[in-house]
């Protein structure tokens, strides 16, 4: 074919292509473009990256930790269970499968089940998937579930139902939370990291602008009855399961265990946001102006942290030294700006 047949070949195809097209419509081509819209938004979202990877050593046990850039913290499920000397095996997978809701591979022995639904019944578990720095896609278990998970184990060793293998495992959960119980896991992955300095290099305006909701949201119940139970124990008040009212003294030990510890400035916001009326009241509770996205689960976090060391003391002078190295309190907001400054100027 010479080269003006071509042409007249080309011609003629553009012209059908023409008739096709008029022959159509122009709703045919809306329904083919809402079609390619729908299927780019029915595409599932990319797991958060984690921007902080580094190893956790606790007692000689390794693990690997991660910060998303959600902030929320990880420990990889893999490494956690080589270092625990769990193996994968079909039983534990098919059992995941035909329990209903996706339970951990760490957790889906038959054996562990009073004990976990005892320590996590109440808790809102769900693993975490992220993006390695390889592009991978990881399964993390959030930080603050990990001293939970130790005692499910530690409790289903001491009741005598677990095997010689799984009584390794569990030797393995009490050393990682007698770790937990001298620093806290959110600040130990904060410092394997890293991360710690990072926030200490972010802007005051924006951890408050990520931590502080705009309008308060509506109260929903934050703080688990754990909380105040031990906190009785440790100061040896009388704690009574039938009422909410608590001693005045144990809204301002609340106030410094939680609000001084969550991030820096939080409290001072809170209390501008949520100021006391003429009668020393507050029309809300504080944290029903923390953020949906941000503020809620690092109070979460922050809580679980708080209770396991809590749980780990005898006295409430053994727990205040504790808390006090493993979750310290966050400067006033000018004095942190001032040492931030000079931290820049002299590092």
């Amino acid at each position: 074919m010479d080269e003006e047949q071509k042409n007249n070949a080309a011609a003629e195809l553009g012209r059908l292509g023409g008739q096709k097209t008029a022959e159509r419509g122009p709703e045919y081509y809306a329904k083919i473009q809402a079609k390619r819209q729908t299927r780019a938004g029915g595409r599932p979202k990319l797991p958060p990256k984690a921007e902080h990877i580094a190893p956790l050593k606790i007692g000689g046990i390794e693990l690997e930790c991660a910060v998303l850039e959600d902030d929320t913290r990880i420990i990889s499920e893999t490494r956690f269970m080589e270092a625990m000397g769990m193996y994968r095996s079909g039983a534990l997978s098919v059992r995941r499968k035909d329990a209903g809701a996706p339970i951990p591979l760490f957790l889906a022995h038959k054996n562990l089940k009073p004990f976990a639904e005892k320590h996590l019944g109440s808790v809102h578990f769900e693993m975490r998937p992220y993006r390695t720095d390889r592009g991978n896609v990881g399964m993390g278990i959030p930080a603050d579930v990990l001293p939970k998970i130790c005692e499910i184990w530690m409790d289903a060793n001491k009741a005598g139902v677990l095997g010689h293998r799984q009584q390794l495992i569990a030797e393995r959960a009490e050393i990682l939370l007698r770790g937990f119980a001298h620093v806290g896991i959110i600040a130990l992955i904060d410092e394997a990291t890293g991360f710690q300095y990072l926030r200490a290099r972010t802007a005051l305006e924006e951890i408050l602008d990520r931590f502080i909701a705009k309008e308060f949201r509506k109260w929903a119940k934050r703080f688990p009855d754990e909380f105040y139970r031990e906190m009785f124990r440790l100061w040896a008040w009388d704690y009574q399961e039938d009422t909410v009212k608590r001693t005045p003294l144990a809204g301002k030990l609340t106030k410094d265990l939680v609000y001084n510890r969550l991030a820096p400035g939080v409290r001072e916001e809170l209390e501008k946001k949520n100021p006391k009326d003429e009668k020393g009241r507050r029309k809300r509770k504080h944290h029903q102006w923390l953020t949906e996205d941000v503020g809620d689960p690092r109070l979460r976090e922050h809580l679980a942290s708080v209770i396991a060391l809590m749980r780990a003391a005898d006295n409430k002078d053994t727990f205040m030294t504790m808390v006090n190295r493993s979750l310290p309190r966050y400067l006033p907001a000018p004095l942190f700006e001032a040492l931030e400054k000079d931290r820049l100027v002299n590092p």
